[in-house]
């Protein structure tokens, strides 16, 4: 079974930073875009990031822009999400995903169909 697992997660102070990693397990994801993924209570699911391939061109929601940063390190099978300067809005589990058909972010990335396998999740807290 083709797996991505998600950690990095945990409790944060508002202005504080986490990195979240995604590792794939029984497939080898370098030749997939991986998009980040977050869903808070209440709140319908929201693309946060896509990387390519390569890791030269990634794609940020406005919300996160200038905030988080997304990358990729193939030779480890692993996409990071370095976010910084955290609030409360950045509450949520956070999911990363692979779109399998795709070696770069397509256009409607953002709204998750096109990723096919994706992570149990992991939970992110910004609280005081």
């Amino acid at each position: 079974q083709l797996q991505l697992v998600e950690s990095g997660g945990g409790l944060v102070q508002p202005g504080g930073s986490l990195r979240l990693s995604c590792t794939a397990s029984r497939f080898t994801m370098d030749d997939y875009a991986i998009g980040w993924f977050r869903q808070a209570p209440g709140k319908e699911r929201e693309g946060i990031s896509c990387i390519n391939t390569s890791g030269r061109n990634t794609n940020y929601a406005d919300s996160v822009k200038g905030r988080f940063t997304i990358s990729r390190n193939n030779a480890k099978d692993t996409v990071y999400l370095q976010m910084n300067s955290l609030n409360a809005e950045d509450t949520a589990v956070y999911y990363c995903a692979a779109d399998r058909n795709r070696r770069f972010c397509g256009s409607s990335w953002a709204s998750g169909r096109l990723f096919g396998t994706w992570g149990q999740g992991t939970q992110v807290t910004v609280s005081s």
